[in-house]
């Protein structure tokens, strides 16, 4: 089966564009023009990527995806005419995968979803099965699953790889690009404020859950996960 995109923008030249552009490379893609529409194309579509607008009707960008964000871990980029920094970290911090800033070439939009998708499905082909235990929490790359206290907590594709990546380099300080380039891989477009923006959402996630470890900021260095 083809994979699927759904395209959420209000401006129907783009959205027809974006359309027209990735069935020739392959995919099966379904439009949306405002907030509500997206939500309910997305639970019946169930597509495998989600290129979102902020700025749209009825439900904004910023509400389509915490709303995506309570249902699914499936990669969403957000695309916006603002390009300010404010809006890259909260559209992070909401769980967006990648941002693209318009106007945009369609190449780098096909690479940067390109890019997420292998991202998100590579777990799928991984040989990894070593699950990795500390005390209160378990970390399978194998099944994609967080355990805290014994109970699986869902938690976005990007985020467990930055967690088992450190959990299993435990004591080792990372830089932030090292981080980009180990757990991201080379060909990520974005910057080193989404390191900060996934450790930040992981801590919430870990608050309170072990004294024997945290994951811990190396001032002017990077972070790691430290056992106590």
């Amino acid at each position: 089966m083809s994979t699927k995109i759904l395209v959420v923008d209000d401006d129907l030249n783009i959205c027809e564009l974006l359309k027209i552009y990735f069935e020739k490379e392959g995919y099966d893609v379904k439009i949306a023009n405002e907030g509500a529409e997206a939500i309910s194309a997305f639970k019946i579509y169930e597509p495998d990527l989600v290129l979102l607008d902020i700025m749209l009707p009825k439900k904004d960008g910023w509400q389509v995806c915490r709303e995506i964000r309570e249902m699914s871990s499936k990669p969403v980029i957000m695309i916006t005419a603002k390009g300010e920094v404010f809006d890259k970290v909260l559209g992070l911090e909401l769980g967006a995968d990648d941002f693209i800033v318009k106007p945009f070439d369609m190449k780098e939009v096909s690479a940067r979803a390109k890019a997420v998708l292998r991202r998100y499905s590579g777990h799928d082909n991984s040989d990894e099965d070593e699950v990795i235990k500390f005390e209160n929490i378990e970390i399978s790359l194998q099944k994609y699953e967080l355990k805290l206290n014994g109970k699986a907590v869902d938690i976005p594709p990007k985020e467990l790889e930055l967690l088992y990546f450190l959990a299993s380099n435990y004591n080792r300080v990372f830089t932030r690009d090292q981080l980009l380039d180990k757990v991201w891989g080379f060909d990520y477009l974005g910057d080193s404020r989404t390191v900060d923006v996934h450790v930040k959402r992981l801590r919430e996630k870990l608050e309170n859950v072990s004294d024997k470890w945290t994951l811990k900021t190396v001032w002017g260095v990077g972070y790691k996960f430290e056992l106590l």
